[in-house]
């Protein structure tokens, strides 16, 4: 009973310091089903598929499928045969087989065989061996022939519960019974020792050779040939109590054992215990009722409540301080082959590579900010002050307090420089002890951060700036401070790594340039991190690396060995997962090369960065769903992602997403896309896993996407291609009949053009015509006007000429006259004289005068002697006479001399004349014959 106590005791040691592989949990709230998850699968392309009491899961990294059960009942059993996942549920077996659109469309077997079932039967087990399909109830094995298509089966005395394959061989075994084979379709004992038949057995391995197997509550057994032997092991008290509920041999012939009660154990080949996996350190649920091997060589747990997911080939391993037994690691150390944390509670220690618990050094309660080895002595610097650790015990150096950090002086190796939180502070080391010298004057500013460099103190404030102090040669007194204010920031800081000062905060990571003395940003470091992916500027200088610290990955930037230049190394491990406080981000080495111990708010993580090699990963597109405004919410179109999509124009509306098959707790694929024809520029990198793309218009389109782990990418770009058409508006037909409405249009466009100019060509014609008509006759009234100025002209001219020969026989005459009155006055002859006179006479009697005066008249008035003759026809010659001289409205003066008479007797012939014309008393003779 002692011995007892004591395993328990060493072992529940054991399991509480247990450095573990990554746990990752799944909810029933996560995966959408209810709690207990029966069995698990994987296919071809790594999808994950669980039975689940709701019915068949499917999980591709990025999304969890939930296919109901065909009957309503709890599913079983799930086992992936090539390109089927066949599932057993109450009553019920068949297959799943994806559609063109990637949905699991389900096909009964059952139904085929009805009358050969049982009742109440539930399958819980499926086996394939050759082209033989094997389904187990708890009475029968069901032999189903792919090839023939026809369904035998074997019966049980007992309760059967559960069937194993090793190599081509079926095992089954019952209760009270015995083990037994399966053998040219019949069954043939193996072993019926009480052993194997008084407690179920849980799992039948394949063990060097021997058949190894492990029952309910009496552990593992060995058969070779007709003999039984226990098979002890490391765990075979826990494993009476536990209640073995399945187990599983791994590939690597790791051992695991999933019990009712006590979570998941993992022996290795010989028995010991490797890790206990339960409640207290991170499974979600203690009863394990399926265990699976993925791919990955990982393994996936179905539980009473949820999955769980143990990635035992990751680089990491973690040792997770639930229960608060050494709180947040602040800083870690190996030491004297120990390894020293140094916590939020004080320093704790256990032996390197041991299971065991941590110890505590005691005096060091409180605050650790670090552990730092110098001059071959463990340094805690501790809130209360700076301890040395000899002997697992802690001297405090006297008159320290709040020590931050310790810093040796290179060229004094007895001398140390201590930043506290009011300053700077000297440690010496005499007769080989460690003590305060004194306090560095001039300087009393918090010194989280100091680095020596040339001759120069460095010491970085986050919120103040960057302080370059300059001290005197005896580290007593400050000889200067300048303070560099543009180099601040949070959780900025400063570290000094091989002959290189760096200072890094959220705008990047600056390097120190002695011979200008200035910080220089370095181009390279600079890219490990932006402003949105920044969370620390905390950096760790180990031997030849330097570390840093963002919200998505630790990136190690160590020296290529061909070419000296610096390689940047990025690690998955983000801000969240590392679970560490922003600010005092830690990492230390291990005594194995490439191991380091990262500390987090919860413990620490083992990296081994041997493991963190490139890995070949792929990304899939998972579906396509279509929609558009016509189609009613819950309608889901899905195309089919290996074809070429033909899409309408209305449906122009796609979800498309996509995973990568990878489940590591720590993994966290990020995705890129782009989608050529319209977005021919690729996304930011995120961890979104689908793509949503509104209101396209039509186009050839043609859909990418890759992913990436780390700074590593998948081996391949995942596409669609697809097409939204036209509306039928701006379809081919639809141009050709613009364009043949549009011929038309531009014929009867043309007639209209035509027929308008036309219209408008006759018009300007006949507007022209009636302009050269009006021009015309603008021409001939001018031609008119010409005529008549002219005729005017000539009237005029006739008129001057008839004035003028007027004018001439009134001079002749008159000059007659005077002749003949001269010669009846002076000469007194009438011999001379009656010649003379009787010439005179008939020279102003001749009716020549008249004659030549009337043509010119009638040149210059020719309407007035027509008119006279056609209204007075009574009138004679001396009258026409008379008349034409007052026509000239002559007076009776000048007329008397043309007619040859007195004044007087022309007063007579006018008198007569009037009579003659009957014109009234009061009627003016000379007026009427002028208006005539």
């Amino acid at each position: 009973m002692k011995n007892v106590v004591l395993f328990l005791v060493i072992f529940t040691s054991i399991v509480k310091g247990q450095e573990l592989p990554p746990i990752k949990n799944f909810s029933p709230s996560d995966f959408g089903a209810e709690n207990q998850n029966w069995s698990i699968s994987q296919s071809n392309d790594r999808l994950i598929y669980v039975a689940n009491n709701k019915g068949l899961l499917e999980f591709n990294g990025a999304e969890w499928f939930l296919y109901p059960s065909p009957n309503q009942t709890i599913m079983r059993s799930v086992r992936v045969i090539d390109e089927k996942i066949y599932t057993g549920c109450y009553m019920e077996f068949g297959y799943w087989t994806k559609n063109q659109v990637g949905t699991l469309i389900y096909e009964s077997l059952s139904n085929r065989f009805r009358d050969k079932l049982l009742e109440d039967e539930e399958f819980w087990n499926i086996l394939k061996v050759d082209n033989l399909v094997l389904f187990q109830s708890k009475k029968r094995i069901y032999i189903y022939d792919e090839a023939r298509q026809t369904l035998e089966y074997l019966e049980a005395r007992t309760t059967l519960p559960r069937i194993w394959k090793l190599g081509k061989t079926v095992f089954y075994h019952t209760i009270d019974d015995g083990l037994y084979k399966i053998k040219n379709g019949e069954k043939e004992l193996v072993n019926n020792e009480v052993s194997v038949t008084s407690d179920e057995v849980v799992e039948i391995m394949d063990f060097n050779g021997k058949i190894l197997i492990l029952t309910r509550h009496n552990g593992f057994y060995q058969i070779s040939g007709d003999k039984v032997e226990p098979w002890p092991t490391q765990i075979d008290v826990n494993l009476a109590d536990a209640s073995v509920y399945t187990a599983l041999r791994l590939s690597n012939n790791t051992i695991a054992i999933g019990t009712i009660s006590n979570g998941l154990f993992l022996l290795n080949p010989e028995g010991k215990l490797l890790y206990q996996i339960y409640m207290e350190n991170g499974l979600r649920n203690n009863t394990v009722l399926s265990l699976f091997e993925d791919m990955d060589k990982s393994i996936w747990l179905g539980l009473d409540n949820g999955l769980g997911h143990v990635d035992l080939n990751s680089p990491f391993l973690i040792y997770d301080d639930i229960v608060g037994d050494i709180g947040s690691v602040y800083s870690a150390l190996v030491f004297n082959e120990r390894v020293y944390v140094g916590t939020n509670q004080g320093l704790f220690y256990k032996p390197i590579n041991s299971k065991s618990n941590f110890q505590f050094v005691q005096g060091t309660e409180g605050q650790v900010w670090q552990l730092k080895e110098i001059d071959g002595k463990l340094f805690c610097c501790h809130h209360t002050g700076t301890f040395v650790i000899e002997d697992e015990k802690a001297r405090k150096i006297e008159g320290t307090e709040g020590s931050w950090n310790l810093q040796p002086v290179g060229n004094y190796g007895d001398l140390v420089i201590q930043g506290a939180y009011d300053g700077l502070y000297i440690l010496e080391k005499k007769d080989n002890i460690w003590k305060l010298r004194n306090k560095i004057d001039g300087f009393g500013n918090s010194s989280r951060f100091v680095e020596l460099f040339d001759s120069f103190i460095f010491v970085n404030h986050e919120y103040k700036g960057l302080f370059k102090i300059t001290p005197d040669n005896e580290f007593k007194r400050v000889k200067s401070v300048v303070i560099d204010t543009l180099l601040r920031g949070d959780n900025s800081a400063i570290v000094s790594a091989k002959e290189e000062l760096l200072y890094a905060d959220k705008k990047g990571v600056f390097k120190y340039v002695d011979n200008a003395d200035k910080f220089v940003k370095d181009s390279l470091l600079s890219r490990i991190y932006g402003e949105s992916n920044y969370t620390s500027g905390k950096m760790a200088a180990i031997n030849d690396e330097i570390w840093f610290f963002t919200k998505d990955n630790i990136n190690k930037v160590s020296k290529s060995s061909l070419n000296n230049k610096k390689v940047v190394t990025q690690i998955e491990l983000g801000e969240s997962s590392r679970n560490s406080i922003s600010g005092y981000e830690n990492i230390a080495p291990l005594e194995n090369p490439g191991k380091y111990i990262l500390g987090t708010g919860l413990g620490y993580i083992i990296l081994d960065s041997n493991k963190n090699k490139d890995k070949n990963f792929i990304v899939e597109i998972a579906e396509i769903e279509v929609s558009s405004s016509t189609m009613e919410k819950n309608n889901r179109q899905l195309l089919d992602k290996n074809e070429k999509g033909d899409l309408e124009n209305h449906e122009n509306n796609l979800v498309i997403s996509y995973y990568t098959p990878e489940y590591g707790k720590y993994i966290r694929p990020k995705y890129q896309y782009r989608l050529r024809g319209i977005y021919d520029t690729w996304s930011d990198w995120s961890l979104n896993h689908t793509a949503t793309f509104s209101n396209l218009p039509y186009g050839d389109y043609l859909f990418e996407v890759r992913s990436k782990i780390g700074d590593s990418l998948a081996e391949k770009t995942a596409t669609f291609s697809f097409t939204i058409k036209k509306k039928w508006y701006q379809t081919n037909m639809a141009i050709a009949l613009y364009a043949v409405l549009g011929i038309i249009g531009l014929f009867f466009m043309h007639l209209a053009y035509r027929r308008h100019y036309k219209q408008r060509q006759q018009k300007l014609v006949e507007r022209t015509e009636k302009e050269m008509r009006i021009a015309k006759a603008e021409n001939e009234k001018e031609i008119v006007r010409l005529k008549n100025e002219q005729l005017k002209q000539r009237v005029r001219m006739k008129s001057s000429e008839l004035a003028a020969s007027t004018m001439s026989l009134l001079r002749k005459n008159e000059v007659l006259n005077e002749v003949k009155k001269q010669l009846e006055q002076k000469v007194k002859d009438p011999t001379i004289k009656t010649p003379i006179t009787k010439i005179i006479d008939e020279s102003l009697n001749r009716n020549d005068d008249w004659e030549l005066f009337k043509e010119a008249f009638n040149n210059a008035d020719k309407e007035f002697l027509g008119k006279l003759n056609k209204f007075h026809t009574n009138l004679t010659q001396n009258d026409i006479r008379l008349c034409a001289y007052l026509r000239l409205n002559l007076s009776s003066k000048e007329i008397a001399p043309l007619l040859n008479i007195s004044t007087k007797s022309v007063e007579v012939k006018r008198y007569r004349l009037r009579k003659k014309l009957g014109l009234e008393h009061d009627k003016n003779l000379v007026d009427y014959i002028l208006n005539l």
